[in-house]
This record gives C-alpha cells, structure tokens and sequence, in this order.
C-alpha cells in the first residue's frame, strides 16, 4: 500500500509505498500512471542476504513488457558503484481514456540506490547525500507538481529516512535550521514506523551535520568534534 506524504513544497510531495510484489506489479505501474509520476526512488535491492526484499518490476535486458494495460519500454540503464539510474517510456496500451488529456506515454526515471542494507544505514552520509542531490537535481529540472515514488521493502524504514533527509535539507538551505524529531511526528501521521530504527534517526542527524560542517568550517571553523551528531540518540523512544 502507498501513502501520500507532505513535503517541504507541498502536500502530495512523495508517494511512499512497499515493495511491489509479483501480485501487486501491474497496480504499482498503474498507480504510477495514473499519478502522473515521472520518477522512482527504489532504496532496496531486489534480493538481500539471499531473501527476496521486492519483485523486479521493470523488464530485463533492455526488452519492453506489458504490466496490465501500460507497456513499460527500457531506455537507458546506467550502473554506478552505490546506484544504478534507468529510464523508462511508459505507454498505455489502449490510450482511449488519456486521450482527452492529450497524454498519451509518459517517461519515467528511476532511481535505484543499492548500497543501503534493510534496517540500517549507509556506510556513510556521503553516499546518501549526493544520491538525494541526483534525485533532488531531477525533481527541479522537471518542474512537475507529481509526487515522486519512494519505496524501499517494507516502504517504512529506508523509505522514511529518504523523504525525511530531502524535507531536512531543503529545509536547512532555506532556513538555515531544522526540525528532526517534529518533522518525523508529521511523517507517521501519514504513514506509520517512518524512520524505523534509531540508527537511521541517528543516521539523519548524521547526514545534517555533515552537510552542515563544511559551510561553518569554511565561514568560523566552529565545530572541532564529530560527536556532535550523536547528541540527539535518544529522542527517537519519545517518538509516537
């Protein structure tokens, strides 16, 4: 199941979902259709420690393929050590229904990070950080008000700490402060268990700093100790 979650810009900002199962791959595509999306953030792999975590749901080998009524043609793939970006032609089949909207396929750009294990973190934040900016970069270059799909396995925990870093550092750009553990509340009133370990939570606080320390060594050299990102461990148990 996916939920609408509100952004820094606005209220349908992300579409957060599970994995999609080998039942639930044809509704996954149509929902994407039918939201008009124009990109995926997948942050699993499809297989982990040698369990399935989400159904490949795109076609191999470059080969087009059907998913209900929506034809999914593979344009580009291109495989990077910590992700791998594609690009889809979406195209419904019959397109009778779309016509009056004059929308006929769409493309989609999909955005895979594969260096993320399920419940936890990233080897580091700057893995994590430059993958959002590759994302973050596609979401103003486009210009379109259609919520990007975020999922991850479960679509809670990986999925969470996503949307949750790209609201925060938005937010630290445009008003030089931000609110962890408020923006977390706001998260699990859309979708429960978003953020879903205090290793991710802390891993936020992490990625922050880390964006954070370079401006303010350059401008006053302030901070001279990395525990710093630590200090705010403890509040993820507060959490509804």
């Amino acid at each position: 199941s996916g939920e609408i979650v509100t952004g820094y810009n606005s209220d349908r900002e992300y579409i957060a979902t599970q994995g999609p199962l080998s039942s639930t791959v044809s509704d996954f595509w149509r929902m994407v259709w039918e939201q008009k999306v124009n990109r995926i953030v997948m942050v699993t792999n499809c297989v982990e420690a040698g369990r399935p975590k989400c159904e490949q749901y795109w076609p191999e080998d470059m080969r087009q393929c059907h998913y209900g009524e929506l034809l999914v043609t593979p344009t580009s793939e291109l495989k990077e050590p910590d992700w791998t970006l594609r690009e889809f032609i979406v195209k419904h089949v019959n397109g009778l229904p779309y016509c009056l909207n004059t929308r006929f396929l769409t493309t989609v750009r999909h955005f895979q990070m594969t260096v993320w294990p399920d419940r936890g973190v990233p080897q580091s934040t700057e893995v994590l950080i430059r993958f959002r900016e590759l994302v973050r970069r596609h979401i103003e270059s486009e210009g379109s008000e259609a919520p990007t799909v975020v999922h991850c396995s479960d679509g809670v925990g990986r999925t969470g700490t996503f949307i949750a870093l790209d609201v925060l550092l938005q937010q630290l750009e445009k008003e030089q402060a931000v609110g962890v553990k408020d923006l977390l509340c706001k998260m699990r009133r859309h979708r429960s268990h978003m953020v879903e370990t205090e290793s991710q939570y802390v891993f936020l606080h992490q990625c922050v700093s880390d964006t954070l320390q370079p401006r303010l060594t350059q401008e006053e050299n302030i901070y001279e100790n990395d525990d710093l990102i630590y200090e705010n461990a403890i509040v993820l148990p507060e959490l509804p």
